[in-house]
C-alpha cells in the first residue's frame, strides 16, 4: 500500500483514517491536537477489533503506550506493512 492509497475523512482541523487488520484497526490522524499534526505529521494507535480498546502492539507501539506520534508519511507505509505483517493468518 502506498501512502496515497490510505482513505482519509476530515477530522476537527485535519484528517483520519482506520485501516482493517485482522483483529485489529489502525487509527491513523494529523490535526491540530495530534502528535506532530502542527507540523504535518502523524498520530497512530492500535485498536482491537472485538473491544474497540486501544492496545499496545509489539514493533508498532512502544510498551506502556498505546499511541504513536510525529511519523512522516513514509514511517506510516512502514507501519501498515508491520501491521499486514502482524495480521497474516488473521
Amino acid at each position: 500500500m502506498k501512502f496515497e492509497d490510505i482513505k482519509f475523512v476530515s477530522l476537527y482541523d485535519g484528517k483520519s483514517a482506520v485501516i482493517p487488520f485482522g483483529e485489529y484497526e489502525l487509527s491513523i490522524v494529523s490535526h491540530s491536537h495530534s502528535y506532530g499534526g502542527k507540523q504535518g505529521l502523524y498520530e497512530i494507535a492500535v485498536f482491537k477489533t472485538d473491544t474497540n480498546d486501544q492496545v499496545e502492539l509489539p514493533g508498532i507501539t512502544r510498551e506502556g503506550d498505546t499511541v504513536k506520534g510525529l511519523l512522516t508519511e513514509s514511517d506510516v507505509v512502514c507501519i501498515i506493512k508491520k501491521m499486514q505483517a502482524i495480521s497474516c493468518g488473521s
